[in-house]
């Protein structure tokens, strides 16, 4: 850095003093201290500073920050340290005006009165308790952050003016009060004693926590489910009460599913045959309005997927909605699709049979069939096929399977839910409380009842709210019970603290109480262990892991169901009948694992069925791509798509390292390497033996590995219905590589919590 004398500099105060290389470069070196392969020299160079008089401190460092982090590579991944610890620097000068923080009380205080934080917190505790929790703090914990974690925090975490983008606080700020917050109601003679050690498992990237609570708690806004799933009906009232429901929520940062399945389908009869409806898309268009109408304060735009049956009269139109070809009038591209198959429909396809379409309003009974009894479903498909009267269009299954898979492969967004695996392999009895559908990344399978009008006290809007343990962070599996403890007491808390736009979601919530805790870096998990994705020897340590995640989650549920009460429709799950996942899980999978149970089921059976559980669900395996990156960790259950990946987002272009990269870069298995999915979906068909919700579970397919470069028709079913026979749920996005740089990625800022569902 070359620098005229006389020079004078803007401080951030407005002053004006006298440029002072040595101190830029004492922060430099400091930022360097302990980390290998990094030169302070090189990081002066690349900065390329052009002084002028006048020039902002704080231009200054940025631009050194971003030299710093335009040199993280494979050969130098600590730059990504050195870049963080910049940005943290420069972060407490922004928001403290220095770079120690102020005392908690302080903070809280001052940012209470200028309305950022939700002043129940000043109330709730008192001076001795904010003295003690600001003697706990370990501010140091900063500068464990990756460059991307910091970009990540800055962009959609912290508590900020978005127009202006003032930043208010840092994160052990944010981390401790997430934990205060939660904890408030708790007796005081243990509640500091919950928060230290929930702000542990939180600082210590033990526990991962979604986009709307790491944002949202804290500040007077107070809805903090990532996922929200709204059923339609087949009415002109439901369908309005439905697009209101959608504006209400995407406007307090969710992800939203919607199931608009029972809407009848184009030429059907209205009042008796008074008019003809104009079928589904006119529909479809009002609820894309509704989902685009807010931006989600600026944390991200909203987003939504639509789920239908496969058979439904309209399917060939719909499949094609988000097809780049076609007109404006017959396509919906904003929006994602959920397209929901069962065991009858896949039947028809091996067996090369056809497939019929029925518009839902004319085949009475079966649409809830679909969901309830798969025996009752095939019972009356088959005779409604027979009746002459009912309007119908058949057409060979493997032509509708093979537009689904195309559309599926051409925009990678078209979703598949297998609705008799939610139905027989969930908590819920599907006679009294069916899922039908899923939410807006694939991963929630909770019952939903549609709205007749906003305050419609019989509807129900399905809620989840979410977690995530850190894999790659555990030294044993034993270590998840207290993980687990903390956790379900903390998001069950965090239930009763959250407000509740809509009435039928504060029902379905306070009556089910469902929660969905995920994990974070499975690649760096399976790296650190000498396993992979493809050859199955990853198999028995996935069984355990999630067989130990499942047990101690169920295990914290009965805990805090004998402290406060079973959840009160605790009778609508098959838990109360004594089943467990262990019980109802697709036997295919025995052939593929042999790993026996470890752990002592029939005590916790005997519990659950004396005590009951404070939560309908307690699992649901969600993308996480932006909150794993906080940790520095691989997102969700995905193999990383290249040891250094370069991730582009709405925060700029960022760079990260899979996690111990200098010692493991061998024992990691990338997107690309692995020779198709079949390996992957035998390990998400293991961990759905244990997962009570559902799994964002992706397919990925490079064309250089077909024939004429591309991809078969036959491998992509072929995998379709592998997922189906190892009992998966739910399929989400579908990877094409394209030829590109393998290390760049989209983060899809879509809503709900990752990249997609952004925990």
């Amino acid at each position: 850095m070359n620098a005229a004398t006389n020079i004078k500099v803007t401080k951030r105060d407005g002053r004006l003093e006298d440029i002072n290389l040595d101190k830029i470069h004492r922060v430099v070196t400091w930022a360097a201290e302990g980390l290998q392969n990094v030169s302070v020299s090189q990081v002066e160079l690349k900065s390329h500073i052009q002084f002028y008089n006048g020039i902002r401190t704080d231009d200054i460092h940025e631009t050194i920050i971003k030299a710093a982090a335009d040199l993280i590579s494979q050969d130098t991944p600590d730059y990504q340290y050195l870049a963080a610890r910049l940005a943290i620097f420069h972060l407490r000068k922004i928001a403290y005006g220095e770079f120690e923080p102020p005392h908690l009380y302080d903070h809280v205080k001052k940012l209470t009165e200028a309305g950022k934080y939700d002043r129940h917190i000043i109330a709730d505790y008192s001076r001795e308790e904010f003295d003690e929790l600001n003697a706990y703090i370990d501010h140091s914990r900063d500068m464990t952050f990756s460059y991307a974690a910091v970009k990540q925090l800055e962009g959609k975490y912290l508590v900020q003016n978005r127009v202006t983008r003032q930043i208010y606080e840092t994160p052990q700020f944010l981390y401790i009060l997430v934990a205060m917050c939660l904890f408030s109601k708790y007796p005081k003679e243990t509640r500091l004693d919950y928060v230290k050690r929930f702000y542990d498992a939180v600082s210590t990237f033990k526990v991962s926590l979604p986009t709307p609570i790491m944002s949202g708690v804290r500040t007077p806004t107070r809805q903090f489910s990532s996922c929200v799933l709204i059923e339609c009906d087949d009415s002109l009232d439901s369908i309005n009460a439905t697009t209101s429901a959608i504006v209400k929520y995407v406007s307090q940062r969710a992800g939203i599913g919607i199931n608009a399945g029972r809407i009848r389908g184009l030429g059907s009869e209205i009042r008796g045959g008074e008019a003809q409806h104009t079928g589904c898309i006119p529909f479809f268009k009002m609820f894309q309005a509704a989902v685009k109408s807010c931006s989600q304060g600026g944390v991200r735009g909203g987003a939504a997927t639509l789920f239908y049956p496969l058979w439904h009269i309209e399917a060939e139109s719909l499949l094609v909605l988000k097809n780049n070809r076609g007109v404006e009038d017959n396509r919906i591209r904003q929006l994602d699709y959920g397209v929901q198959i069962n065991r009858l429909l896949y039947t028809r396809l091996i067996k090369g049979g056809n497939i019929t379409l029925f518009s839902p309003n004319e085949v009475p009974g079966l649409y809830d069939a679909f969901f309830a009894d798969q025996d009752e479903f095939e019972r009356l498909y088959t005779q409604y096929e027979q009746d002459p009267n009912i309007r119908k269009r058949t057409l060979p299954a493997t032509e509708l399977f093979s537009t689904l898979m195309q559309e599926r492969a051409g925009t990678g967004r078209i979703y598949i839910q297998n609705v008799d695996h939610c139905n027989t392999h969930s908590p819920f009895d599907p006679r009294v409380a069916p899922v039908h559908q899923s939410n807006l990344c694939m991963e929630i399978a909770l019952p939903t009842k549609p709205l007749d009008n906003i305050n419609d006290p019989n509807g129900e809007i399905a809620l989840c709210t979410l977690s995530a343990f850190n894999l790659g962070a555990l030294n044993n599996l034993d270590e998840l019970e207290e993980l687990a403890d903390l956790t379900v007491r903390a998001l069950d808390a965090l239930l009763d603290y959250q407000d509740y736009p809509v009435a039928a979601a504060r029902t379905a919530t306070m009556n089910r109480r469902t929660l969905g805790i995920g994990v974070i870096n499975y690649a760096y998990y399976l790296a650190k262990n000498g396993v992979r994705y493809s050859d199955d020897s990853a198999l028995g340590l996935t069984h355990r892991t999630f067989e130990a995640m499942q047990y101690y989650l169920l295990k914290a549920s009965v805990n805090l169901a004998k402290e406060y009460g079973a959840c009160p429709l605790f009778n609508q799950t098959v838990y109360s009948q004594g089943k467990l996942p262990i019980d109802t899980y697709k036997k295919d999978l025995d052939a593929v694992c042999n790993e026996p149970l470890h752990y002592d089921w029939e005590s916790l059976r005997a519990d659950i069925v004396k005590y009951g559980l404070r939560n309908s669900t307690l699992t649901a395996l969600m993308p996480s791509e932006t909150s794993s990156q906080i940790a520095n960790a691989t997102n969700g259950i995905e193999p990383p798509r290249g040891l250094v990946t370069v991730k582009a987002s709405k925060d700029g272009i960022l760079k990260q390292v899979v996690p111990e990269f200098e010692t493991l870069k061998d024992a990691y298995e990338t997107l690309w390497q692995l020779p198709g999915n079949e390996g992957y979906l035998k390990l998400v068909g293991v961990m759905q033996k244990f997962v009570d919700q559902s799994i964002s579970a992706n397919t990925a397919y490079d064309p250089n590995k077909f024939e004429g470069s591309k991809v078969s028709m036959k491998q992509m079913l072929k995998d379709l219905l592998t997922a189906y026979k190892y009992g998966v749920k739910t399929l989400y996005y579908h990877n094409t590589r394209d030829g590109a740089d393998d290390t760049q990625t989209d983060i899809q800022d879509d809503g709900c919590v990752g990249g997609a569902c952004k925990i």
